[in-house]
């Protein structure tokens, strides 16, 4: 029933949001942001503690502004997403920025494939939709959401500004290694896998488990191996990208234990420079109270 409930507000958000306008919509998002932010739920809290790990030596102050600038960061997402199937190729095209696009157009020019790893930042749908607008084959993959319709309708939205959503499945890593190639850009959110196969890793100083699936695949298929990083700027977003070499001593399982560090570095680095927009709420590190899944 809870999740029918939240499923019929998601597909409400994507209607009347659309119908509404652009800076009433978004001056509301961020006073819902300020007041969850002062009711300091379980997820913002998780947030909280995230962040300030991200910023050693930061003030109690300081961490209070920051938070604030998520909770806004995190909703402007939202609104996006809601918002974005009405925007047009001419907007989402002119509001992305880039420290060296080449990384990426040179990858794609060469017909070969590429996979980019990034963590839950800024707005990669956006980034997404940039791509496929401009003509390339883009794959990613989700996690199956409950109820299948809501799964289904996400699937649907990224399905129609271009891009091939594939579930969380054995079978998911054969068919990546298809994708690759054949020319695919494969884009995989990597920052966080808590469960057993996941890769332990050094991040921002403690233990944390990302999964090994970009490093797996660019070991298997030889393809570019980039990680980005997506933060807004005032009209829309930036993306950082950085190739990552791929190692040619060691085993398999030693070359992806390697690849998914140097990832999770860079991860750190664009957090560092842009914690508002890292939207995750749930646990990373392993240390503390963790306790292993059974």
């Amino acid at each position: 029933m809870i999740e029918n409930i939240t499923a019929w507000g998601y597909f409400a958000a994507w209607r009347v949001l659309r119908w509404l306008p652009e800076g009433f919509v978004y001056r509301s998002a961020d006073k819902a942001a300020d007041y969850l932010v002062r009711k300091n739920g379980n997820s913002v809290k998780r947030l909280r503690s995230n962040l300030a790990r991200t910023q050693p030596g930061i003030t109690s102050l300081d961490l209070d502004l920051l938070i604030y600038r998520a909770m806004r960061s995190s909703l402007r997402y939202w609104c996006d997403v809601f918002r974005l199937p009405d925007w047009s190729r001419e907007r989402i095209l002119s509001t992305v920025t880039f420290n060296d696009e080449s990384l990426l157009d040179d990858a794609i020019a060469a017909g070969n494939g590429v996979i980019v790893t990034l963590p839950h930042c800024g707005n990669y749908d956006h980034a997404a939709a940039y791509f496929c607008a401009k003509g390339a084959k883009l794959v990613t993959v989700a996690e199956h959401l409950k109820p299948e319709k809501l799964f289904k309708k996400f699937m649907q939205f990224r399905a129609d500004f271009g891009m091939e959503v594939l579930p969380l499945d054995g079978r998911v890593i054969p068919t990546l290694m298809q994708r690759v190639r054949s020319g695919y850009v494969v884009a995989l959110a990597a920052d966080r896998d808590l469960s057993r196969s996941g890769i332990d890793v050094v991040f921002f100083g403690a233990p944390a488990r990302m999964p090994a699936g970009p490093a797996l695949l660019a070991i298997r298929t030889d393809a570019p191996l980039l990680s980005a990083y997506v933060s807004y700027t005032q009209s829309g977003i930036h993306i950082d990208l950085a190739r990552i070499d791929l190692p040619t001593q060691g085993s398999e399982s030693e070359r992806v234990t390697e690849l998914v560090q140097k990832s999770a570095d860079n991860f750190a680095a664009g957090i560092s420079a842009h914690p508002q927009d890292w939207h995750m709420m749930q646990r990373i590190w392993i240390d503390g109270d963790f306790k292993e899944r059974t």
